[in-house]
C-alpha cells in the first residue's frame, strides 16, 4: 500500500466554498437547538436512567462545536437526539428551526465505529451515498472518486477495508459522510481509537473538509485538546445525568493547524477554563465509580 498521498489543504479543493447566502457564524440563524431535554431509558430490570436532564444549547449554521464531559455522562445521547434516532422526553429538540420527528434531511452521522462495509471496495463505499440518493452508477462513482481523492487516498479506490490502515479506514469513513453535503454533521468521538499523530493528521483533515461548507458541526470528544483545537464553542457538560455546565469560546483564528495552535498561549488561556469547569465532573463521576466498588 504505497501511492502517495496528495496535499489536501483548502487550496486543494477550490469547489470547497461557503454556500451562497452564509454568513459569519455569530450571525448565521440556529442550526439546531436544544430547550430543556431530558431523556430517559428503560433499564433491564424494568429500572428507569436519566441520560440528559433539562439539556439546552444551540449550534448556530456554519458553527464547530465540541462537546465534552466525563464517562458516559450523555453526550453521544445528545447526538442520538439531534439526529432524531432518540426522541426527547421532556422539552424540545429543532433542526433548521423544525421539530426533530424523524431523521432530518441533510445530516451526516459520523459514528466511534465506521461504517465502512467489508465487501465493498473504498470506492464503492464512498459511491453508496449517492447510489441511494439517485445518482446513476457512474455519476456516484465519479463523484466518489473526486472524495476518495480529496481525503487524501488515490490509489487505493480498489482496495478492500481489510487492506487498510485503521486512519485509512476513517479517510474512507469521513468522504462516506461528507459526500452527501450535510448542513448538519454528527461526530461521537470518530478519531478515539487512533494513535496521536494519525489522530492529528485526521483532524487536520477534517478542519480542512469542513471549512466553507457552511455546515453545523457537533463533535463528541473526551479529548479536550482535540475538543478546542476543532472547535468555534465547547460545550461542557455535568456528571450524569448531563445538563450544560458551562459554554466556553474559542477564539482563536482560522485556518489552523492542530499541533501548531495547542502551543499557543491563547489556546492554553482556553484549555485552563474548559478544564476547571470539568475537574469537578470528572471527580463526582469518579467518586460514585468507587461507591460501587466498595
Amino acid at each position: 500500500m504505497s501511492p502517495t498521498t496528495p496535499p489536501y489543504g483548502p487550496e486543494s479543493f477550490p469547489h470547497n466554498r461557503l454556500p451562497e447566502g452564509v454568513i459569519s457564524v455569530a450571525e448565521a440563524p440556529p442550526a439546531i437547538e436544544l430547550r430543556g431535554v431530558t431523556k430517559r431509558f428503560q433499564t433491564r430490570d424494568g429500572g428507569g436512567h436519566t441520560a440528559t436532564r433539562d439539556m439546552s444549547f444551540t449550534v448556530r449554521q456554519g458553527e464547530f462545536v465540541s462537546v465534552v464531559g466525563p464517562t458516559g455522562c450523555g453526550k453521544s445521547t445528545s447526538l442520538s437526539l439531534i439526529s432524531g434516532l432518540a426522541a426527547a422526553g421532556e422539552g424540545e429538540v429543532f433542526v433548521q428551526s423544525r421539530p426533530v420527528t424523524g431523521i432530518p434531511d441533510r445530516l451526516g452521522y459520523m459514528f466511534q465505529q465506521d461504517a465502512v462495509l467489508p465487501w465493498r471496495t473504498v470506492l464503492d463505499n464512498v459511491a453508496a451515498g449517492p447510489r441511494y440518493r439517485g445518482a446513476t452508477k457512474q455519476a456516484a462513482r465519479d463523484q466518489a472518486k473526486d472524495w476518495v481523492a480529496r481525503v487524501g487516498l488515490a490509489g487505493f479506490e480498489r482496495y478492500y477495508p481489510h487492506q487498510l490502515s485503521g486512519g485509512m479506514r476513517k479517510r474512507v469513513a469521513l468522504a462516506q459522510t461528507l459526500i452527501n453535503e450535510p448542513s448538519i454533521l454528527l461526530m461521537d468521538e470518530p478519531f478515539g481509537a487512533l494513535d496521536v499523530q494519525t489522530r492529528e493528521h485526521m483532524q487536520d483533515l477534517l478542519l480542512d473538509l469542513w471549512s466553507g461548507t457552511g455546515a453545523a458541526v457537533v463533535f463528541v470528544t473526551h479529548d479536550l485538546t482535540e475538543a478546542i483545537a476543532l472547535a468555534d464553542t465547547v460545550v461542557v457538560m455535568t456528571a450524569a445525568p448531563a445538563t450544560v455546565k458551562d459554554v466556553v469560546r474559542v477564539d482563536l483564528e482560522r485556518p489552523r493547524r492542530v499541533e501548531e495552535i495547542r502551543l499557543e498561549e491563547a489556546f492554553l488561556d482556553v484549555y485552563r477554563r474548559v478544564w476547571d469547569s470539568l475537574r469537578e465532573e470528572v471527580e463526582i463521576t469518579r467518586s460514585r465509580g468507587a461507591a460501587r466498588v466498595a
